[in-house]
């Protein structure tokens, strides 16, 4: 699945252009994602600096990204600038789960319940071994 990810508020708490905490279970969840075969898009408001230290914020915890800010294959069927992706995770989104984690200055995404929502048939027990779930 190609999956469509924003970064603050989603990934991390909103400090733009600072980078906030992480949201709880995000990292364990796209590490999760991706060792599935998952495609992860960084889809973000970011540009410029700020947009390059997301995406170093992925590579320093080994979560790599088949796309920043767009589909990679996407301009061999589509001249449109939209980013093509069959889910998008965004805390903007109508029906994203949200929480406000102790320090976070905004709602952020609940990744446990996305990651529950996406693999039902995995309990609490059955994320990686260190997993913060």
């Amino acid at each position: 699945m190609i999956i469509a990810v924003d970064f603050d508020g989603t990934v991390v708490d909103h400090r733009y252009p600072e980078i906030g905490p992480e949201a709880p279970f995000a990292v364990d969840t796209l590490l999760f994602l991706v060792n599935q075969k998952h495609k992860i898009i960084l889809f973000t408001m970011r540009s410029g600096t700020p947009l390059t230290e997301a995406v170093n914020w992925f590579l320093e915890r080994s979560i790599p990204l088949w796309g920043v800010q767009f589909n990679p294959d996407q301009a061999r069927w589509s001249a449109s600038n939209k980013c093509y992706a069959e889910l998008y995770i965004d805390d903007a989104a109508f029906g994203c789960p949200l929480i406000k984690p102790e320090g976070f200055h905004r709602y952020c995404v609940d990744w446990r319940l996305v990651r529950e929502s996406l693999m039902p048939d995995l309990n609490t027990y059955g994320w990686p071994e260190g997993s913060n779930g």
